[in-house]
């Protein structure tokens, strides 16, 4: 058994962890890496952003081609299976892989693949899949281990027709019908995915809205969209019991109701990963989700050991597990790259996409602050009726006496690139957050950032 000396031990490396390790290799900082796929990427590559995003594009280019008049010359309308369509996806996980293979060479970080675990608050013992096992020695150790979909203990995910998101990706056929059982991110993401492959979609959402944190004429139009796309919304409902059967699956629901379908997927909540940690060790007790608890510098209980990404709950997003890594690497290397994650848009990649930053009118009304409202629809935008994507609209939230911009929230055709624009001004000091910004501007044309010039002519139209 080798021990090896380090200034920074990094557990996990998916977006939380390369960002921590890139961030301490580049402050001068002896690290290494730990993770239990023979591969880097964690979660995000392997299971989650990457194949569920590349899954969307390609679905998304399907549905364009079998709408589309001008296709018709070619021929008919094709039909893909899912698993054809999965390979598209395989393909940008290798390419994803070898990228971030190669920040770790450049920046000089060891690479440690297998299960790691604490054997006290400096040490970190690594068993490998050929069972070799080494010890790392650590000043610092940052705990980026991500998540997994929870799973109940009354459900048989070994049943053949019983699938959770990360099992999702191993189908190999595609189902006429298809159960989604939990209406949150993941769960609409994939219901859009599956409805665009022409799959009957039963949607089950335990509360009265679609992901009723998002500003409530976004969350009407996402559910209107899916009415439309042979996806049943199901809401206030919850299970009582799961029933695999030898061609299908029965969800029988509280509610007395039963749906039959080729297959369920499971996706209501996801646990961190820190059973096989080793915690008791080192005394940090993760919660009942089995999330570590840490104060704003990313830093647990023990002070030499920081957490950053799904592994510490909210806001479990790739693109803000990134900078909580980084910034609990800052804390440690004290380089001024340290700041509290909170400035998080919401991405979400249904079809069409959602994305929002800020305060939603529900907010603002409760916190009466007097607001006014612009907005751009894009069936009337030059570039969205070129690209024969009119569904959606850019909706600005803006204060009514100063102008300042208090929310952005888009729905449809390129929305998470879109909120970006938005995202730059609300985050200017004092005065230089105005809607006046976008009137002041000279956008490209035809684009889809011009929505912006739009939704605040509309917004100044209405004061008075």
């Amino acid at each position: 058994m080798a021990v090896y000396n380090y200034d920074v031990v990094v557990l996990g490396s998916g977006p939380a962890g390369e960002g921590a390790a890139m961030n301490a290799a580049k402050a001068g900082r002896k690290v290494a890496m730990v993770d239990s796929r023979r591969q880097v990427g964690g979660n995000c590559t392997h299971l989650g952003t990457i194949p569920s995003k590349a899954l969307r594009h390609s679905v998304r280019q399907i549905m364009q081609f079998n709408t589309n008049p001008m296709f018709r010359a070619i021929g008919e309308p094709r039909w893909f299976s899912f698993p054809d369509v999965l390979k598209s996806a395989e393909k940008v996980i290798s390419k994803q892989v070898a990228s971030r293979t190669g920040y770790y060479a450049r920046n000089r970080v060891d690479l440690f693949f297998g299960t790691g675990s604490f054997t006290d608050d400096q040490t970190i013992e690594v068993v490998c899949a050929n069972g070799v096992v080494e010890t790392l020695m650590a000043k610092q150790i940052i705990v980026a281990t991500g998540s997994r979909p929870y799973r109940p203990a009354d459900i048989d995910f070994n049943h053949s027709r019983i699938y959770d998101s990360d099992t999702i990706l191993s189908l190999g056929h595609t189902p006429r019908k298809l159960i989604v059982y939990g209406a949150g991110v993941i769960g609409c993401e994939y219901a859009s995915i599956f409805s665009g492959l022409g799959v009957l979609v039963e949607l089950v959402d335990n509360r009265e809205q679609l992901l009723s944190f998002l500003d409530s004429e976004i969350s009407q139009a996402l559910s209107y969209h899916f009415s439309n796309n042979n996806i049943t919304v199901r809401h206030n409902e919850e299970y009582e019991r799961v029933e695999g059967v030898e061609n299908g699956v029965i969800l029988h629901l509280k509610s007395g109701k039963k749906i039959k379908a080729d297959a369920l997927l499971w996706c209501n909540g996801r646990t961190g990963n820190t059973d096989q940690l080793g915690l008791e060790n080192i005394g940090i007790k993760a919660n009942g989700r089995g999330q570590i608890t840490v104060d704003e510098n990313y830093r647990t209980t023990v002070p030499n050991i920081f957490a950053a990404g799904d592994v510490i709950g909210w806001p479990s997003l790739a693109s803000a597990a990134h900078d909580q890594g980084r910034s609990a690497a800052g804390s440690i290397v004290d380089n001024g790259s340290w700041r509290f994650v909170n400035d998080v848009p919401t991405g979400i990649y249904t079809i069409p996409e959602i994305s929002s930053i800020g305060k939603n009118e529900q907010e603002l009304t409760q916190a009466k602050v007097p607001y006014e409202v612009g907005k751009a629809f894009f069936k009337s935008m030059a570039r969205a009726q070129i690209a024969g994507e009119p569904q959606g609209m850019l909706k600005i939230l803006f204060h009514r006496e100063t102008l300042e911009v208090l929310g952005v929230h888009c729905f449809g055709y390129q929305a998470s690139e879109i909120v970006h624009i938005g995202q730059a001004i609300m985050n200017q000091p004092g005065e230089l957050n105005t809607l006046k910004y976008f009137v002041n501007t000279t956008f490209n044309y035809p684009t889809m950032a011009e929505a912006y010039r739009v939704a605040a002519y509309d917004g100044l139209n209405r004061l008075f």
